[in-house]
């Protein structure tokens, strides 16, 4: 009987925040009877290991890790600043990689043939091996469905002449705050909204291109996934619709398992970084919505500068806060924070290298999320009632923080150029003002309609089900 399962081969975009959505996606294939194949590069299986202990990628007889090469040389640390490479190889080395790898599962004698690839939008050269095998495939696009719209309306500006940029001076002499008024759903929007890789000065710019590409190679998938909810962007979808006429919207993920749930592989992880769990008994002493949690993300790095300014405006709104800063985010290698800032902030700060965001955000503790506005982190703390102090860095983070900040009104924007009276100002304000005490109760309103949308009968749970009965054909 193991033969008839449907085997499903899932290839996220080599970083957590593309990782994380495809895992949960996987387990919740898993749980409808599939078996799972889910695709790592070399490098971060090796750094999964290293970060979990040598059991952590074991799987199960039907739920095992594979790994395809990326193309970086070994020393590449696989940062912000290797993107651009990774772009470049990644089509070529990964595309070459992965197609051993489908003849290698296919001519296993213990595994079922593929059947169905479930690949990240940017992992778009999965599509031609699909294509070679006759396997069909679902594209999962991991960032938000505004942000999405934003990209596929990339080659419409540069049709209309707002891209490429005259020259660098458009990034900061006010050419960025020019309206947009003609995509639909998106009415108000600015070039500065539009996700970030159209802030070029020449159209053969490496991430503009790698992101038009992948969109236009999405096209020739069975289907689009988004992790979303109709009930949160029922304007984007449609106008998303019309482009992909077969779109699965099924988020949040993370509330649809708690509806289906899987126990066999509640445990399988993939974490890049150690998790520090004893974060979860400090924030345990802590009165209820007293703390700020602090993330940004998995990628994104800050000037010295940018962090004592962060630093010192936490400190001074005498919040409590638990900050997640990574060993790679200060651009230029780690920094130790000051002795004086540390004496400052004793027995209501807490500092950790990476933690389970959505146990934190779940912690009754919890009163607000400063956030760089990755779409896994609003997401999650939509579906946690938590209320947004958003500081976007690239990609679609700028359109995430104006739908969060100007639309749903679950957010306040920090400018990039951040300075401590501010963090402070706004801090306060989440923390005890009048527009935070709205926020959250806008928050907790669209919680709720997350929860009735992953319910049984609601719109992602009804769209997940017409996935998987799609993917068994």
């Amino acid at each position: 009987m193991e033969y008839l399962k449907r085997h499903a081969v899932c290839v996220p975009f080599p970083a957590q925040g593309h990782i994380n959505p495809m895992l949960k996606l996987a387990k919740l294939l898993h749980f409808r009877g599939f078996h799972i194949t889910f695709v790592h590069t070399e490098f971060n299986y090796q750094r999964i290991l290293s970060s979990g202990g040598p059991d952590t990628l074991k799987g199960l007889h039907d739920f095992r890790f594979e790994t395809i090469s990326d193309g970086l040389p070994e020393g590449s640390l696989r940062g912000i600043e290797d993107l651009q490479n990774l772009c470049i190889t990644l089509p070529d080395q990964g595309r070459r990689s992965f197609r051993d790898l489908i003849v290698k599962l296919n001519g296993s004698s213990d595994l079922p043939d593929v059947s169905c690839i479930v690949s990240d939008g940017v992992m778009s050269f999965t599509l031609e091996v699909a294509g070679e095998f006759g396997i069909p495939e679902m594209i999962f696009f991991t960032p938000s469905a505004v942000g999405m719209l934003g990209y596929l309306h990339f080659e419409e500006l540069v049709t209309r002449g707002y891209v490429p940029l005259k020259d660098s001076s458009c990034l900061t002499n006010g050419y960025l705050e020019t309206v947009i008024d003609w995509i639909p759903a998106m009415e108000g929007i600015r070039l500065k909204n539009i996700p970030t890789f159209i802030r070029i000065t020449d159209l053969n710019d490496v991430f503009f291109n790698h992101n038009l590409t992948s969109l236009n190679n999405s096209l020739k998938a069975k289907g689009l996934i988004l992790n979303t909810f109709d009930e949160l962007d029922k304007q984007v979808l449609d106008e998303i619709n019309a482009t992909f006429p077969v779109l699965y919207t099924i988020g949040p993920l993370s509330m649809l398992q708690q509806n289906l749930p899987s126990p066999n592989v509640e445990s399988i992880e993939s974490n890049l970084w150690k998790e520090d769990t004893e974060c979860l008994s400090w924030l345990d002493k802590k009165e209820p919505k007293s703390v700020v949690y602090v993330n940004f993300g998995s990628i994104i790095t800050v000037s010295q500068d940018q962090l004592e300014e962060f630093a010192w405006g936490l400190a001074n709104s005498k919040y409590p806060f638990l900050w997640v800063i990574r060993p790679d985010l200060i651009a230029g290698g780690e920094k130790i924070m000051a002795k004086n800032f540390m004496d400052e902030i004793k027995g209501r700060g807490l500092l950790v290298g990476w933690c389970p965001q959505e146990r934190v955000l779940s912690h009754a503790s919890v009163g607000g999320f400063l956030t760089h506005c990755g779409w896994n982190s609003t997401l999650e703390s939509i579906c946690h009632g938590v209320a947004l102090i958003c500081w976007p860095f690239f990609a679609d983070q700028q359109t995430n923080c104006l739908f969060s900040c100007e639309k749903w009104g679950i957010g306040m924007e920090i400018d990039g150029d951040v300075k401590r009276e501010k963090v402070e100002e706004v801090v306060r304000e989440l923390m005890e003002g009048k527009k935070g005490r709205e926020m959250r109760v806008k928050a907790m309103d669209l919680k709720m309609k997350a929860q009735v949308a992953t319910d049984f009968g609601g719109s992602s749970y009804c769209n997940f089900e017409k996935l998987v009965n799609d993917l068994m054909i």
